[in-house]
């Protein structure tokens, strides 16, 4: 039944790839950034825990990954089913410990050996697939997660947290010269060291910052609300009120 549905998807699209002029002229680079904002869809209702929309979304971005498909298969440079087949000759290569005879204890050797095959496919460095583009804060997360698996790591997070200590004095000293340069650099090097305290306490940085810049959001439209309902304008206000209705705010979001 699945396999059927896909396959009406598909379909559609393919349709409307001949019969719609909007449709036909699409191009790789011309839908990029709405396949980006459908991820992003995706894990905002996720984050809301909305399973409706989660659903929606879900079919938002396969109707993504179809359409990238077609508009290949258009330009004779690769079809959906090799997309398809790609994807499963990796998943089946990359999990020798379900598919294959070897063995593995726990997660930490699964992940070395998924780099280790990564390797044998032809990377050059652990590091290769983070992209470039990806938000700062998620790259930072990520390649000191594929450097870990092959076991440059911290041993312990004590140290980890040293060092965030460390880089704060750091940019300090920095602030004190008033070296911009150097202030930037220390400041990127206290973010990256953050990061590394957040991923041994099994903390995801851009979930915890993306949760706290929300709450900041309620909890400044809540100053805005309660202003408003008073008759004033935020530019009317002053800090000194804004604060009271902050600390209101905590209370209740």
């Amino acid at each position: 039944m699945e396999g059927d549905k896909f396959q009406e998807l598909v379909d559609i699209m393919r349709k409307l790839r001949v019969e719609c002029p909007w449709d036909k002229e699409q191009t790789h680079d011309s839908i990029k950034s709405a396949t980006l904002e459908e991820s992003y869809e995706v894990i905002e209702a996720i984050d809301n825990k909305d399973f409706q929309e989660l659903k929606g979304e879900l079919g938002d971005l396969l109707l993504h990954i179809v359409f990238h498909s077609v508009i290949g298969e258009d330009a004779k440079n690769f079809t959906l089913n090799e997309v398809i087949d790609e994807i499963k000759e990796k998943l089946i290569r990359r999990h020798p410990h379900v598919f294959g005879n070897v063995e593995v204890k726990d997660n930490n050797e699964i992940m070395k050996n998924w780099e280790t095959i990564k390797l044998d496919e032809g990377r050059k460095s652990v590091l290769e697939g983070v992209p470039k583009n990806l938000p700062e804060l998620h790259r930072a997360f990520r390649l000191q997660e594929k450097a870990s698996k092959v076991g440059f790591d911290w041993q312990n997070k004590e140290d980890v947290w040293k060092k965030v200590i460390e880089e704060t004095n750091e940019l300090l000293a920095a602030e004190k010269l008033n070296d911009k340069e150097k202030m930037e650099n220390e400041m990127g090097d206290l973010f990256f060291s953050l990061i590394n305290y957040s991923r041994f306490i099994g903390i995801n940085p851009e979930n915890a910052l993306r949760r706290t810049t929300n709450k900041f959001v309620k909890r400044f439209g809540y100053i805005e609300k309660k202003l408003n309902e008073t008759g004033k304008k935020i530019t009317d206000s002053n800090l000194e009120e804004m604060d009271i209705y902050w600390e209101e705010s905590k209370t209740i979001l």
